[in-house]
């Protein structure tokens, strides 16, 4: 047992042993499927704080030699799979933290060299009777080791691409593409690995590393394929805790949900737990990021960034290619490749269906409002969203002058020229004024109430303030608007909110570039 080469399984004790711990063993299972099919070369990158080091570890866990985890396993589901004893502690594991190594290297160009050495040290210790060169690569000691004794190796490796994220010198980033062109794309050591698993914030890098990892299969966050259920919390998973820990779902959900993956609904796994354990909802993504990863890339403002950023922050989503982008920190060509990194990282979410992408969740619109706010570009937008607290309590003071305002002025950074005048224009335009009302209200476009299709209605999920339904008009009259709301009866589904429920109608003019407002308070006769 070393440190590198067959550790012990403390690492995943330690994480059985917290007071929260959701049962992701079954994704062994699907490891131990993807072995035996030939997918042994398996990349996954998701954002910070999705557990992909505890995944990593609970892999360790479970195929090293180093230690004996049936008792561990043996409460959990994966005890109880076909294929649970396949590869229970039976191959030889080479576990590495890049993170870890760069971090507490003193000697960064000797980085690689020294780690090679502690690796080669631990395998001849494990495998005296093979004679291991000292002075070799950890990949010559594999093949080594395999002819001499048969034994293959489970090689994983967090948090790769470091050093494809930091900058690091050429002659660092060359020698780190021989390590890993030597591990990985030797056909001499390809029957010595039976399973290779990367970690990573970003999925494997096409300029300059792509020819050394093209065999591996990357499970990414635009597409998690099979993995998806394994890395993030699921919905069922975080009913099952709010319920265990009478956590109110729906605020933990408009917090914390909003990642898509193959028809879940995936959820920042850190954020949950810490607000489960604070009794507190929060944003806990400003405990180990920063906003300025958002100001520094949208500010390079390449064509149509400002007007898709301005969308996003009224609730919408916008279209993105992600076929594009380099997967570096460095190759960016347009705005695409600005949000395919930010999707990456977890400031944004992405519809695989739809092809765009959005702002996911509570949480992570604090970080964009306030990346806003520090940009001269959005100087304006900013002045919106500090109004928008302000704009929702005229509203509901019936104040119908403020309303009209606000739209005149959120309208004109919603929309170019070309699309002003149409209704999606107008929605987005009532979703940037009334940002703030996320805290309040759950918002929905289109809503299916009496007979047809209300404009946008505002559910409150707070207790003393009436639920609104906006109607817009172009070119009528806001009375027009209203009236539409109650010939259609589009407060039917609304009927627990009579004597608390305002009617909302809005004309929008389109030669004037001007809104009107109106607003009533429905009485159930």
């Amino acid at each position: 047992m070393g440190i590198y080469l067959n550790p012990n399984n403390e690492n995943f004790k330690a994480t059985l042993s917290r007071e929260i711990y959701v049962d992701k063993t079954m994704m062994i299972s699907v490891i131990n499927r993807f072995m035996e099919t030939d997918n042994k070369y398996i990349c996954i990158s998701r954002p910070r704080r999705f557990g992909k080091t505890i995944a990593g570890n609970m892999l360790s866990a479970y195929f090293s030699k180093g230690c004996d985890s049936r008792e561990l396993f043996s409460p959990y589901r994966i005890a109880s799979d076909s294929s649970f004893e396949s590869n229970l502690n039976r191959l030889n594991v080479i576990q590495i933290d890049m993170n870890s190594e760069y971090r507490i290297e003193r000697q960064k160009e000797e980085l690689l060299n020294n780690l090679t050495d502690r690796i080669l040290a631990e395998m001849k210790a494990e495998f005296p009777t093979v004679a291991i060169n000292e002075k070799g690569s950890i990949a010559q000691a594999i093949i080594d080791i395999y002819a001499a004794l048969g034994e293959q190796f489970v090689i994983i490796i967090d948090e790769y691409d470091v050093l494809v994220r930091e900058n690091v010198p050429s002659s660092l980033f060359t020698q780190y593409l021989d390590f890993l062109n030597g591990l990985f794309k030797s056909n001499t050591v390809r029957p010595a690995i039976a399973l290779a698993y990367l970690t990573g914030i970003l999925p494997v890098v096409r300029d300059r590393i792509q020819s050394k990892l093209n065999n591996f299969r990357e499970y990414t966050i635009l597409d998690a394929g099979k993995l998806a259920p394994y890395i993030g919390f699921t919905a069922d998973e975080v009913q099952e805790l709010c319920k265990k820990y009478d956590v109110d779902y729906e605020e933990c959900r408009r917090w914390y949900d909003g990642y898509k993956q193959r028809g879940l609904e995936i959820y920042n796994p850190e954020s949950v737990v810490m607000c489960i354990e604070n009794e507190s909802f929060e944003s806990y993504w400003s405990k180990t990021s920063t906003y300025a990863v958002i100001s520094e890339r949208i500010q390079q403002n390449f064509a149509g960034t400002k007007d898709d950023v301005i969308k996003m922050l009224a609730g919408e989503s916008v279209d993105v290619n992600v076929t594009m982008f380099m997967n570096t920190m460095t190759d960016f060509c347009s705005k695409d490749d600005v949000f395919t990194y930010l999707l990456h990282l977890g400031y944004l979410s992405y519809d695989k269906t739809e092809k765009t992408c959005s702002i996911p969740n509570k949480e992570v619109q604090i970080e964009w409002t306030s990346a806003v706010s520090v940009m001269n570009d959005y100087s304006v937008t900013n002045k919106i969203i500090q109004g928008s607290k302000e704009l929702l309590a005229e509203t509901l003071r019936l104040n119908s002058d403020a309303v009209a305002k606000s739209l005149d002025e959120s309208h004109i950074h919603v929309t170019s020229n070309r699309s002003y005048n149409n209704e999606d224009a107008l929605q987005s335009a009532i979703y940037l004024s009334f940002i703030y009302a996320l805290n309040k209200y759950t918002i929905i476009k289109e809503m299916t109430t009496g007979k047809g299709f209300a404009d946008v209605v505002f559910i409150p999920f707070v207790a003393n303030i009436p639920a609104m339904i906006i109607e817009l008009k172009r070119n009528g009259s806001t009375e027009s608007a209203l009236n539409q709301i109650r010939e259609k009866k589009y407060f039917s589904s609304l009927e627990g909110y009579s004597g608390n429920l305002l009617f909302v109608g809005v004309n929008y003019d389109e030669e004037t570039k001007t809104h009107e407002c109106q607003i009533e308070q429905f009485v159930k006769e």
